[in-house]
């Protein structure tokens, strides 16, 4: 994966686009797993996984796996969605996290060798620039075999390294999950909350 033992290393996970990426390729993360692979290849010094919740439901899908991505090992960011109706009248929510994961990046680079996204998403492209400027590598996570790809391709050329999704299934994927059709739908910055992850 071209990250160093020496290096310290921080993860920055976009959940929703992460959790998309892992649906178009039909298989479901472990999270304890996704851990044991950066902690064995470099110094990991922090992990932080970005969801928006949706605060005023009785029960959310993704709750559980919040809750437990807290107590083993993760640093949560989350905030409220918004809701709103787009032109055609239909009721959406929006759970847009760059902000704060890019905060956390630009907080977070003078204390890192090596910073992992896990993202996708085109706007992070001058994000990946300005903590390069600083002399700290990026790796970007997301995948190129999904229909359409996951990745934008300034995001990827941007960066130092890109990581297929793909090529480290094997060692993140959940043991005994059914093995699910590959989803051709892109999921945007809209969370769908039917389809959010959640705990086995």
């Amino acid at each position: 994966m071209q990250i160093n033992m020496h290096e310290r290393v921080a993860l920055f996970i976009d959940g929703s686009n992460l959790y998309a990426a892992a649906r178009a390729l039909g298989f479901d993360i472990d999270y304890k797993r996704l851990l044991d692979v950066f902690q064995k290849d470099g110094r990991l010094i922090r992990a932080f996984y970005y969801t928006a919740l949706m605060e005023d439901q009785e029960y959310s899908p993704i709750r559980p796996l919040v809750d437990w991505l807290d107590y083993n090992g993760y640093t949560m960011v989350t905030k409220p969605t918004k809701e709103f109706t787009d032109a055609a009248g239909r009721r959406k929510i929006k759970g847009n996290m760059d902000i704060e994961l890019a905060i956390d990046v630009m907080e977070m680079a003078p204390h890192l060798d090596h910073i992992v996204i896990f993202s996708g998403d085109g706007d992070f492209r001058r994000l990946v620039e300005a903590v390069q400027r600083k002399g700290v590598r990026v790796s970007v996570v997301s995948t190129i075999n999904s229909s359409p790809p996951m990745i934008a391709d300034e995001l990827r050329r941007q960066a130092d390294n890109f990581i297929e999704l793909s090529d480290i299934q094997g060692e993140i994927q959940r043991a005994g999950a059914p093995r699910k059709a590959p989803q051709d739908d892109y999921v945007d910055d809209s969370l769908d909350y039917e389809d959010e992850p959640h705990l086995a």
